[in-house]
């Protein structure tokens, strides 16, 4: 079960999505599996006007493994409000053949009761490469 509170929104927000990055990336177990510890079985998923339910979700998923080495989550804002959730951030990812990817990310989530994703809109954008 995950938690979510309007005080630690942003807090509760980044553990759950770097257990499930970790799960999801670095962990054995089928992504079927994994996805539906924090997703309820019927969720929907609209990224960039895309939709994704579990099959779409667990095929987009799938090269997370092959591909990321490293990644980390700079939550900028969460606001939650009863079992919705705003949040905006900037995933940073790192990749087998060792790019940087920082994608902006809007997220608009509701969550059941036990705390898994039951619906997420999301926008997202690439953001320019850091230049060293």
């Amino acid at each position: 079960m995950h938690t979510f509170a309007p005080d630690t929104a942003a807090a509760d927000f980044t553990t759950f999505m770097t257990s499930f990055t970790e799960d999801v990336a670095f962990g054995a177990e089928d992504p079927g599996t994994v996805i539906d510890r924090y997703y309820v079985p019927d969720f929907v998923q609209y990224n960039d006007g895309l939709r994704l339910d579990r099959a779409k979700l667990v095929d987009h998923v799938r090269p997370v493994r092959k591909n990321v080495r490293d990644y980390r989550y700079e939550v900028h804002e969460a606001v939650m409000n009863g079992n919705h959730l705003a949040v905006r951030y900037t995933l940073h990812a790192v990749t087998r053949k060792n790019r940087t990817v920082r994608t902006q990310v809007y997220t608009f989530a509701d969550l059941s009761a036990d705390g898994r994703i039951s619906r997420i809109d999301q926008i997202t954008r690439i953001l320019p490469e850091e230049q060293a």
